[in-house]
């Protein structure tokens, strides 16, 4: 039990030493890749699929015009079923 004390204290002080310096190295290249346009591209894109597939709103589609004036719009995966 003493040596397991002594290696985690030893690890420990070792371990504070030298990760300062790579915990600030890690930490700025964190920050970079947050702070990338095309990380937020990639979010903002990731983010709207994901709105899209939760809205409870359907996409509706027109199906064939009855005259020049009227339109009739049907969910999109309704107009897939009906082909």
């Amino acid at each position: 039990m003493m040596r397991l004390l002594i290696g985690v204290a030893a690890g420990y002080v070792l371990g504070t030493k030298a990760g300062r310096a790579r915990y600030e190295q890690i930490s700025r290249a964190a920050k970079a890749v947050a702070t990338s346009p095309a990380t937020k591209k990639v979010l903002d894109a990731s983010r709207q699929k994901l709105a899209d597939s939760l809205s409870t709103q359907p996409k509706l589609e027109p199906m064939k015009p009855i005259n020049e004036e009227t339109t009739i719009l049907v969910p999109h995966d309704q107009l897939k079923k009906n082909r």
